[in-house]
């Protein structure tokens, strides 16, 4: 395989990864999720999601291999599969905060500039 092809598969699981992750639920799981590993159980109390739907989540996030499993018993525990995933996800926070805060300070010049007129 040379190396644009290489480039290009990455940028194929790169655009799979993030589309796993355009989903505000999926990433409260994985925010729940960075304490450790939690069963089903644990997470749809704390997510406060039917069980139905939970699993529909983490089972698109295990395919995407975002998230790996443990089985105990009849439980099955959750985990991030790469830590480097929360922090990707805290890079885009930050980014999403400092632009908020460059609106609000914008929007706050604008009003005292209409108001100073």
């Amino acid at each position: 395989m040379d190396k644009a092809q290489s480039n290009i598969d990455v940028f194929e699981m790169q655009a799979e990864i993030c589309k796993t992750l355009a989903n505000s639920t999926r990433l409260r799981i994985l925010h729940a999720l960075r304490g450790g590993e939690k069963s089903v159980g644990e997470l749809t109390d704390l997510l406060d999601l039917r069980q139905s739907n939970l699993s529909q989540h983490l089972s698109i996030m295990r395919q995407a291999q975002i998230l790996k499993t443990r089985k105990q018993g009849s439980n099955i525990y959750y985990s991030v599969a790469y830590p480097k995933i929360n922090m990707a996800c805290d890079l885009v926070r930050e980014l999403l905060i400092e632009s908020l805060g460059r609106r609000q300070e914008l929007s706050k010049n604008l009003a005292a500039q209409i108001s100073q007129k």
